[in-house]
C-alpha cells in the first residue's frame, strides 16, 4: 500500500480486512464456531430487555471474543509459516494465542451471565 493515500488507501485496507475475515472463515473452524455464536447472540441481545449499556456490553464482549481469535489465527499461521519443526518459543506464542482465546470467553460469558441471572431468577 506504499504510496497509496487518502480514500484509495482507505479502499485499499477494507479489501484487505474482508480478504482476511474471508480467509479467517474459510481456514478456521474456531473463528466459523465463534462466528455463529455470535449470530446467534447479537439477535438476542437486542430482544433482550435489558439496559443500553448491557447489551452494548453483551455484544462489545462477543466482538472481542472473534477479535481475539482472529488475533490468535494469525500468530498461528506466522508461528506455522516459519517452520514444521517443534521449538519451544513457537510452542508458547501458540499457547499464549490460545490462552488469550480462553480468556476472552471467559470474559464474554461472565458478562452475559452476570447480565441475564437476574432476568432468569426474576
Amino acid at each position: 500500500m506504499k504510496g497509496n493515500t487518502g480514500f484509495k488507501r482507505i479502499v485499499l485496507a477494507a479489501g484487505y480486512s474482508a480478504k482476511g475475515l474471508r480467509t479467517a472463515f474459510v481456514n478456521e473452524a474456531a473463528f466459523r464456531q465463534e462466528l455463529f455464536l455470535a449470530l446467534v447472540l447479537i439477535p438476542l441481545a437486542l430482544w433482550l430487555d435489558v439496559e443500553p449499556t448491557q447489551r452494548l456490553l453483551m455484544i462489545a464482549a462477543l466482538f472481542v471474543v472473534l477479535i481475539t481469535e482472529l488475533m490468535n489465527s494469525a500468530i498461528e499461521a506466522v508461528v506455522d509459516r516459519i517452520g514444521a519443526e517443534r521449538h519451544e518459543l513457537s510452542g508458547r506464542a501458540k499457547d499464549i494465542g490460545s490462552a488469550a482465546v480462553l480468556l476472552a470467553l471467559l470474559l464474554c460469558a461472565t458478562i452475559w451471565i452476570s447480565i441475564l441471572w437476574p432476568l432468569l431468577m426474576s
